[in-house]
């Protein structure tokens, strides 16, 4: 990423908070189908005030993304700063190991980080393997020592981790199936012995993900339109809950999200309802043994085109979900019930937004960082509430051939 200008410009987005991530951050020790069609779809060009360049900003954290470049796989990192803006990392992009795809990938969680912040998980897609590295101080990024595993099966898309275990969807013909690891101390992934579970042929698998006490897991089947749900034993193996896979209530389920301060519920996007504005939101309580019962009035209209990746504030409150059909960001208010009321959309401005993908907020919640896998490039809004504001900066670029699947923010 050397070949982009430094962005070190102030937003005149601020709120009352503006040093809390700031705190964050010395704390934690850091320094000063549809789908595919559109992701694959050629880069154009970016608003000319991405390459802005004037003044600074605390360093705060990092974002990362899967680059899933064809051949040798990278992964884009880019320095946060206080205001919410980016600027790459030295270095960046750094070499993940195995190989991408170089076209975009159905899935949500393609790249995770581990809960001690340590290492970054990452998928190869292109040579069906799973990538560790480890986060440096400074925000760069080194592979493990036998950090490059194969990822049990084909097609890895979706990764998920909670404490040191950790499940990897794969979605491709001959090789579907969720399977587990163990990830040791020094960032190497051990197979648990017996924890594959093979899934039929045109699953799909676009998401796995831990509830937040790692007591559930969940996966959905965008090719089937079903969810899968299990248990988490003691030792890192699963068990279907009786009556697993569930019938999603609308096409291609796709991103997914527990509640964080309720980890019984949980919430999928129907991406591929037929017609425009078509797409529904889904919520489930999750019961003690796994099963899946929709929440009154579920699902929930979205007023958009294809809902697929889903992210939910660290207090519960709000729901946001990337439509990258229809070019905007949908937001929800969650009741304590489980219920979600839609607030609105917001518009994803470069290119009129079509392309957008993955989205993860920052750890204080006052930023959203989203994915524009088809232009290449990362855009950055700043949260209030429910309500979302592109910074006018966003988007940032990523490096050229990169066609990013999945975003982490530190």
């Amino acid at each position: 990423m050397n070949f982009l200008s430094r962005q070190r410009e102030r937003t005149a987005v601020r709120d009352r908070d503006v040093n809390k991530e700031t705190r964050w951050a010395l704390r934690r020790g850091w320094p000063g189908a549809l789908i595919l069609g559109v992701a694959a779809a050629a880069a154009v060009t970016v608003p000319a005030a991405a390459s802005a360049s004037t003044g600074y900003s605390a360093v705060v954290g990092h974002v990362y993304v899967n680059d899933n470049t064809s051949g040798s796989n990278t992964i884009g990192a880019f320095d946060r700063h206080a205001d919410g803006t980016l600027t790459p990392e030295p270095g960046s992009p750094f070499v993940a190991g195995g190989a991408g795809t170089g076209a975009g990938l159905a899935s949500q969680g393609a790249i995770q980080i581990t809960p001690d912040g340590r290492f970054l998980l990452a998928v190869d897609a292109g040579s069906n393997q799973i990538s560790v590295l480890h986060i440096h101080s400074g925000g760069s990024l080194s592979l493990v020592t036998g950090g490059v595993v194969s990822s049990g099966g084909v097609l890895p898309d979706s990764v998920a981790v909670h404490g040191n275990l950790v499940y990897v969807a794969n979605s491709g013909t001959g090789g579907s199936n969720y399977a587990g690891f163990r990830l040791g101390f020094f960032g190497q992934l051990y197979p648990i012995p017996g924890s594959t579970v093979t899934l039929p042929s045109g699953t799909a698998p676009g998401d796995v993900l831990f509830n937040g006490t790692g007591s559930k897991l969940a996966g959905t089947e965008v090719g089937t339109s079903k969810i899968d749900s299990f248990t988490v034993r003691p030792g890192g193996r699963l068990t279907a809950a009786p009556g697993s896979p569930f019938p999603a209530q609308g096409l291609g389920p796709f991103g997914s999200e527990f509640r964080p301060t309720h980890p019984s519920q949980l919430f999928v996007s129907n991406a591929h309802n037929l017609g425009a504005g078509s797409g529904t939101i889904s919520a489930f309580t999750d019961a003690p043994n796994g099963t899946l019962s929709p929440i009154a009035g579920s699902p929930f209209a979205d007023d958009q085109t294809a809902p697929c990746w889903v992210e939910i504030t660290h207090d519960g409150q709000f729901l946001f979900t990337v439509n990258t059909g229809s070019g905007e960001i949908s937001r929800y208010q969650i009741a304590p019930d489980g219920a979600p009321t839609l607030l609105g959309s917001t518009p994803v401005a470069a290119t009129g937004g079509v392309g957008a993908v993955d989205a993860r907020l920052s750890p204080g919640g006052r930023f959203l960082y989203v994915d524009e896998s088809r232009i290449g490039a990362v855009g950055a809004f700043a949260v209030n509430g429910g309500n979302l504001t592109e910074l006018g900066i966003s988007p940032t670029l990523l490096p050229a051939g990169a066609t990013p699947a999945g975003i982490v923010v530190n």
